[in-house]
Formats: structure tokens, C-alpha cells, sequence
């Protein structure tokens, strides 16, 4: 109380203030926090009406899936297992099927070949032996060539992930709503099909497979693809098209909309793909869904992916979602087959092809309009401020010159541009600076540290060109109080900042963007917070504290949302860094804080920006600064103290025990090969885990240093997320039993002469053998030389990898649970020969890394296997 005494009666004007803003901003989080949670979802039990989606009855399928069945991942039982549990679900929903339906089940075995970019690299795949599970139902007067509605989830799982979430939740959604559909009486108008594809994490071969040899891919009029990057919150549509056609179906069906177009401007640039791209873009046009689980993202791939994380009220969120737009798929009269939408005219059809911004508020309802409308709406704002000169120099004529009206329109623009960007500025510097004297990721496991650290340094940034602005106005002498009130004012600061963000909107449109809409919301809410100001002013003076609080009532609605779309951005890259790759220092060691500190500042700019106008003369006090400051420097100094990870906020670790063979029946040598995928590096593990260190022989002096470095080859089995492994080492192995349990190696070789054509092409054919490994994940073959051709992906090679200083070289990943030898042929242009690397990912483990894997403390996720190399010449 004697610090408030001190203050002056301005500053503890401020200060109150500041605290009445940030009890309303407290009451956003508390709201959005509930929305992102799903609290405000009641789940319905086990025993809920058979005509209702029930949460319970969907997790019932994910613990069969993800605790009862061990292990869902290519190669392993467990998977085989899965089908036949999904299978066997599907017949007895058959079986319940009355008169009206008519409901047929099979599996199918898919196999192939392509080439497909990704995360830049151009690799191509073969694949055999991977199942498919299909339902259709439909009523009982349909054909087999109507237009019908794809549902379509993966039900395999990655290496070391019992997979609750990813995919265990979808598959459980779906068999949960095609019981639902068969239980409820209800004859859908269009066939549906429910797609069970078990191949999705070896880059969507199995939706390869439908949409390339299924008999019914031509009848697909429209897909809702299931997918989950965590265990639950948000089901986002991330992807959406082509055309906006599903976007405005979801938009008019979903009972709990969850969808921002800004999401298809994103998902680009993220490091991974979906099955919505085989059906939209590389082998169908179909229009459709991507919806994605976005909360949990700690546990996305590792093998704490299990039943307890899966957040309550999401699955059944999801589910009323997807039923109800389920519904409006099959009796929508733009639904068309494949042969159709080609004859389609698309002047009459503008929502097959033309794009659409939308975005929901809170899950409550949702905002959908097509981009021919944007372009309009989206460019108001810009004209509004142009045309603001021209009326303020009409209200007030000879008062002021019209060319000083909009000098002083754009020094505002030019003053909250300076906040905006030292918002971002100032958390990044101290996240920086932060980093002299703490871990990297020290928020990681404590969401809540991250933004009390990095929101109130943004806030100072906001502020500061404000504060300068008035201590300038204060040591100048102005004659004209009426220029005065015209160049510094509110009146021109909100201006200001109204362009800025005008401007920003009509940028986003322009470049082809559909995120445009968030600023575009600020802008109409800036201006219903205007009016209010000006009204209060009038009633209680420019002095009153009460005038800024009306125009804050006003961005209420707004800012509550800004928190909402902030909360959604912030919290999915904070639970991404885990995995996000380890930059080789010293960049990478500050990578994760300042990626996570710029997003912050942009947020918080984004949160608190639209107030900063109006709210900041009472805000932009030295007072309020100071604390600002002191508040982050003890946030600073706390978070030295914590400890990034935890048993809810892992740390990924890959363990490869890497074997070199030779001839088939020859280990020639053995190494560990240790990486890690985020900001703090091996030595942060040692320093920790000195039991691991020992368990590696690294000693206690280990360091990056002096560390023996994993050549790229040796991580060929990972091949392309191996380029996210570049901060790693190897350590030696002792020589273990191995060939005591496996009598025969991966092995490849020539099995008939090679043949010489006319042209001087030669071609090699081979033989390659898996041996007795019996949990194969994938083998990846490495062709270096002067390839032409070969037997997958219609003859085509991919285009080649160039590596600084080699020749070029050609990635192929094989895969599919069989004993049959894969035979195929390689095609060389010249007499130079053909080098090919092979390395087959075998997820059984021997004892001894078994042993070193239960080393690493439980705050760690071990993705640990087994990995063989072979090279050969042709």
C-alpha cells in the first residue's frame, strides 16, 4: 500500500487500470482455456440412447486398440491384430443393419508404387500386402455408381507409440458413427463408406492403394478425412477443398464448428502430410474435410500417446461433429462423381473452385464467406481509412491543413508498426538473454512460464513508442492546441492503428492468402469501440477513466476471440518444439525460445494491440513500465530454476542400433547412434542421466565437441525425417548375439545377368531378401550412380538428392509385411557403376539396447529400433 501512496494520482490512475485489464484478459484466458480444453463438452456414458454418438462407447475402442492390442506399427503383430478387431466391430454393426440398409464389409490388400514430394525430398515407395477394411452402407434402392461419402481413418501407429490418440481416436470415432448410422434407423439419401486404411504412417500408402485399385474410387463425391496430431481439444479443419463447397457444408452442419481457413495458410509449411492429400490432390479432386485432433501434441508420436491422455468431451465433440456432417454430405445435391465434376460448369459452380475464408468463434457458431466476397469486404477497411482524412478535414475546415491530417494518420500507423514490432523485439532479446544463464525450453513442461515471461516484455514494447511519443509532446512548445490534438491525439493514434491493421487485411487477400479475417475483425470492432469512445467522451470528459473502459466493452467480443485464435497458434507451437528438429549449434541452442517468444509477441500484439490506441495514455506510464520490466526479469530468474521436461512433456531421444552387414549371414561391425530432435542437446541428457552416459561409454567429460558424429547415412532408415536428426552422435557397441536369432541378414543381390539394350542402357536385375528380421517397419534403398530408370513408379526415377560434392543419388523406401523376396531392376545410362545403401528398420530390440533404453529417466521418450546397413555395387 505505501508503494500506491507514493504514486501519482495519473500513475495510480494507470495502475488501476492496468489491473481492471488484465482481471478482463484473465477472464479470456480462464474462457478460452475451457473452449480449448473441451470443458464445455458433456460426454455421454456407455449406456447413452443407441440413437446418440457416446464418448464411452468410441474410448472403449481406443483401449482395445491401444492397450489390449500391442502394438499397431507395420511389421509387428499387433496390426494384423487391429484389422481383424476393426473387421469383426464392422459385422456386428452389420448385423444389426434392418431392412432399409444394406451394409457390406471387406478387406482388400493394396500394393504399389509412386514418387511423392516430402519435406522437400523427392523419394519414391513400393508397397504390398497392407490392408484395408471398407463398410458401405446405403439404402436399399441405391446403385453402385452413386455419388457417395468417403470417411476414411488410419488405424496403424508409429514406431513406439501404442497410438491412443494418433490414429486409436479416429478409427474409434468412425466405428462409433457408422454404428450410430446403423442403430439410429436412419437410410442415408448417398451411400457412405467407411475407409479403414492401415498404412498411413509409411506416407498414406494405404490411401494410396483406395484411391489407385478400389472399384468404388470414381464414385466418391465427397471425404471427411480423421486425423490427430495429440490426444484431443481442438478438431481443427486444417485443410479444406477444393473449391469451398466443404467448408460452407461444415460450416452450416458442424453441431460444434471447429475451423479457420488461416489453418490452410499454415499447414504448408508443416513438417508432415495426411490422407486428405491423396484424395484432394495427388490422386483424386475430391472435395472434402481434413480434421485434426491439435491438443496433446507432447504426446503425438511417443509412447505416452496412450488412453488416459485423450482429453474429455473431445471425442464426442468430434463425433456430433462429424454426424451432423455426415448428414449434410449425403444430402447435398453438389455431390458428384468423379466423371461429373469433370463436365462440371464452373461459372454455375463457383464453390467447386474458388476458396472461402471462415473461421468459428468459440465453437459456437461459425463465419463463412466466399473469397469473391473477401475481396470486397476484406479492402473496406483500407478505403475507410483513406477516406477518414478527407472527413476530418471536411468536419474541421481551415483548422488545419489537409496534407497535416495525414501526416498525422500515418505517424500513428508509423507509432503502433514501432509497438507492434517491439513487441516482438523485446521478448525475443530476452529470451536471448535468458538463455546466459538457463536451459533452452525451460517453459516446455510449464506452459504457463512461457507466456509470464514473454507477454509482459511484448506489453512493454507496445507501449514504449507511446511513452516516448508523450515525453517528446511534453518538451515541445505547440502554439496551436487544435494542430495539437490533430497529430498526437487518440483520435490519430487510433487512426494509426486502424490502418495498420487495414492495411495488413487487404495484404493477406492480396497475396492469396485466407487468414486475412482476424484483422479484418479487429478493424470492424476497432470501429464499434470507436464510436463508443466518442460517445462516452462526451458523456464523462476525455479525462475520465471510464471513456477508455467503454471503448474496451466494446472489443470484448474481439479480443476474446483474438485470445481464442492466439491460445490455438501459441499452444501448438509450445508442444511442437519438442519435435521441431535440433538446429546444429550455436543457432540451434536458441531456436526453440525464440521461435516460441517471436509467436508471443506476435499474439500478444494481435491480443492487446487493438486497445493500445485509446487505453494507452493511461497505460504508457513510467510507472507501469518499470513493473513490466521487474515482472519479467523475475519470471526470467524463475525459470532458470525449472526443469524443461516431465512425464507430461517428454524429451524425444531416437536410440538406433545400427548394424553393418555383409553377404546376409556377416555382422562386419555395430554402433549406437543417439540423436535428439530439440533445443537441448546430448549433453543436457548425459548431464542429467549419468547412468545413460555410462551405459554409452561416454564419459563424464563428454561433449559436442569431441563427440564422434553419425554420418547422414547412418540414419538412411529414417530417411526423410532424418533431416531432423542433425544433432547427434554415436557411440561404440559391444558385440552382441545377434546372428544367434536371426539366421539370415537383409541381403541384395543380382538373381539373373544383367541385360545390355542397343542404346548402351544396361539393366541390373535384383533380388532383395529381409532375412529372418521379423518386425520390419521399412527398408530404404539409397541408389547412387547414373540411374535412368527402374522398375517402380511407372520406370521414373524421383528426382535425385545432390549432396555437396557426390554424385546424385535416388531414395526408395520398400515396405509390407511378407516373406516373398521384392525382385525388381535398375537401369543404368553408362558403364559407371551403381552403388546401392540399403537399410531395413527392424523394431525388435536385442537385449543389450533393451537394457540401455530403460536407462533413460522417465521424463524422456526413447523411440529405440534396430537398424541395418548393407552397400553394394552393380
Amino acid at each position: 500500500m505505501m508503494a500506491f501512496r507514493r504514486l501519482s494520482s495519473g500513475d495510480a490512475t494507470g495502475v488501476k487500470f492496468l489491473f481492471s485489464i488484465v482481471f478482463l484478459y484473465a477472464l479470456f484466458v480462464a474462457i478460452a482455456y475451457c473452449v480449448l480444453h473441451m470443458k464445455h463438452i458433456s460426454p455421454l456414458p456407455f449406456d447413452a440412447p443407441l440413437d446418440r454418438f457416446s464418448e464411452a462407447r468410441a474410448v472403449q475402442h481406443i483401449r482395445v486398440l491401444a492397450e489390449e492390442i500391442d502394438g499397431r506399427q507395420e511389421g509387428r503383430p499387433g496390426l494384423r491384430e487391429a484389422a481383424t478387431y476393426i473387421k469383426s466391430q464392422l459385422e456386428m454393426v452389420k448385423e444389426r443393419a434392418g431392412p432399409n440398409l444394406r451394409v457390406e464389409v471387406e478387406e482388400t490388400q493394396v500394393d504399389g508404387s509412386f514418387s511423392m514430394m516430402f519435406l522437400g525430398h523427392s523419394i519414391s515407395l513400393g508397397y504390398r500386402n497392407h490392408t484395408n477394411i471398407l463398410m458401405r452402407i446405403s439404402s436399399m434402392h441405391s446403385l453402385d455408381t452413386d455419388a457417395s461419402v468417403l470417411m476414411n481413418a488410419h488405424y496403424d501407429s508409429p514406431v513406439n507409440s501404442p497410438g491412443a490418440g494418433d490414429c486409436g481416436s479416429c478409427v474409434a470415432s468412425l466405428l462409433e458413427v457408422a454404428r450410430l448410422v446403423v442403430d439410429s434407423g436412419w437410410a442415408p439419401p448417398q451411400p457412405i463408406i467407411f475407409l479403414f486404411n492401415g498404412a498411413e504412417e509409411l506416407f498414406m500408402l494405404g490411401s494410396h492403394g483406395f484411391m489407385t485399385q478400389h472399384k468404388l474410387k470414381d464414385t466418391i463425391g465427397a471425404f471427411v478425412n480423421v486425423e490427430a496430431s495429440g490426444t484431443g481439444g481442438v478438431d481443427l479443419v486444417c485443410q479444406s477443398g477444393p473449391g469451398s463447397w466443404p467448408s460452407n457444408v461444415y460450416s452450416q452442419a458442424a453441431a460444434y464448428p471447429m475451423a479457420q481457413s488461416s489453418a490452410q495458410d499454415v499447414f504448408p509449411v508443416i513438417p508432415g502430410d495426411t490422407d486428405y492429400r491423396m484424395f484432394a490432390e495427388d490422386y483424386g479432386d475430391i472435395p472434402g474435410l481434413d480434421i485434426i485432433f491439435l491438443r496433446g501434441g507432447y504426446y503425438y508420436h511417443t509412447s505416452f500417446d496412450t488412453v488416459d491422455r485423450i482429453l474429455p468431451g473431445s471425442m464426442q465433440a468430434r463425433g456430433e461433429n462429424l454426424i451432423s456432417v455426415l448428414k449434410a454430405f449425403t444430402s447435398s445435391s453438389k455431390m458428384k462423381v468423379a466423371s461429373e465434376r469433370k463436365s462440371l460448369d464452373m461459372d454455375a459452380n463457383r464453390d467447386m473452385v474458388e476458396r472461402a475464408v471462415f473461421f468459428d468463434y468459440l465453437t459456437l457458431f461459425m463465419v463463412y464467406y466466399p473469397r469473391r466476397v473477401a475481396m470486397v469486404l476484406h479492402n473496406i477497411p483500407a478505403a475507410l481509412f483513406f477516406f477518414a482524412p478527407f472527413f476530418l478535414y471536411m468536419r474541421d475546415p481551415g483548422i488545419h491543413s489537409l496534407l497535416s491530417v495525414f501526416w498525422a494518420f500515418l505517424k500513428g500507423v508509423i507509432q503502433h508498426t514501432a509497438g507492434i514490432l517491439l513487441g516482438v523485439i523485446f521478448p525475443v532479446l530476452f529470451s536471448v538473454i535468458r538463455l546466459f544463464f538457463a536451459y533452452p525450453m525451460s517453459w516446455f513442461a510449464h506452459l504457463y512460464l512461457a507466456f509470464l515471461m514473454f507477454i509482459p516484455c511484448s506489453f512493454f514494447g507496445l507501449l514504449l513508442p507511446r511513452t516516448i511519443s508523450d515525453r517528446v509532446s511534453h518538451c515541445q512548445d505547440v502554439p496551436s492546441k487544435k494542430i495539437m490534438k490533430v497529430e498526437t491525439s487518440d483520435e490519430a493514434r487510433f487512426w494509426g492503428a486502424f490502418g495498420l491493421y487495414a492495411f495488413v487485411t487487404s495484404a493477406y487477400f492480396f497475396v492469396g492468402l485466407n487468414g486475412g479475417f482476424m484483422t479484418f475483425v479487429i478493424c470492424i470492432s476497432m470501429l464499434l469501440g470507436w464510436i463508443a469512445f466518442c460517445l462516452s467522451v462526451k458523456s464523462y470528459g476525455h479525462d475520465s477513466v471510464k471513456s477508455p473502459m467503454f471503448y474496451v466493452i466494446a472489443l470484448v467480443p474481439c479480443l476474446l476471440y483474438s485470445v481464442y485464435f492466439s491460445g490455438i497458434l501459441a499452444l501448438l507451437l509450445i508442444e511442437k518444439t519438442g519435435m521441431m528438429g535440433a538446429v546444429p549449434p550455436p543457432y540451434g541452442f536458441y531456436l526453440a525460445d525464440v521461435a516460441v517468444a517471436a509467436v508471443i509477441g506476435i499474439v500478444t500484439g494481435l491480443c492487446a494491440g487493438p486497445i493500445i490506441p485509446i487505453c494507452g495514455r493511461w497505460l504508457a506510464k513510467a510507472t507501469i513500465l518499470k513493473f513490466l520490466l521487474h515482472f519479467t526479469v523475475v519470471t526470467l530468474a524463475v525459470s532458470s530454476q525449472l526443469f524443461p521436461y516431465s512425464k507430461d512433456a517428454p524429451k524425444r531421444v531416437i536410440l538406433q542400433h545400427t548394424f553393418f552387414s555383409a553377404g546376409g549371414n556377416e555382422i562386419t561391425g555395430s554402433s549406437y547412434d543417439l540423436a535428439v530432435i530439440d533445443s537441448n542437446s546430448m549433453e543436457f541428457v548425459f548431464k542429467h542421466a549419468p547412468e545413460v552416459a555410462e551405459g554409452l561409454h561416454a564419459g563424464p567429460s563428454f561433449s559436442l565437441g569431441n563427440a564422434e558424429v553419425s554420418p547422414q547415412e547412418a540414419w538412411l532408415a529414417l530417411f526423410p525425417i532424418s533431416c531432423v536428426v542433425t544433432t547427434n552422435g554415436r557411440f561404440p557397441a559391444k558385440p552382441n548375439k545377434i546372428l544367434e536369432r536371426y539366421s539370415q541378414l537383409p541381403h541384395l543381390k543380382t538373381h539373373k545377368p544383367p541385360t545390355t539394350f542397343d542404346n548402351g542402357t544396361r539393366r541390373v536385375h535384383l533380388e532383395l531378401s529381409l532375412g529372418s528380421l521379423e518386425e520390419i517397419w521399412v527398408s530404404v534403398l539409397n541408389v547412387t550412380g547414373p540411374l535412368s530408370g527402374w522398375s517402380f513408379a511407372d520406370g521414373k526415377p524421383p528426382a535425385p538428392e545432390l549432396p555437396s560434392g557426390g554424385p546424385p543419388s535416388y531414395i526408395l523406401r520398400l515396405s509390407g509385411n511378407s516373406s516373398e523376396k521384392w525382385i525388381f531392376w535398375l537401369e543404368a545410362n553408362s558403364e559407371e557403376e551403381l552403388r546401392v545403401d540399403l537399410a531395413v528398420l527392424d523394431q525388435r530390440l536385442d537385449e543389450e539396447t533393451r537394457r540401455l533404453k530403460s536407462l533413460f529417466p522417465g521424463w524422456s521418450d526413447v523411440i529405440a529400433y534396430s537398424s541395418f546397413l548393407s552397400t553394394y555395387s552393380f
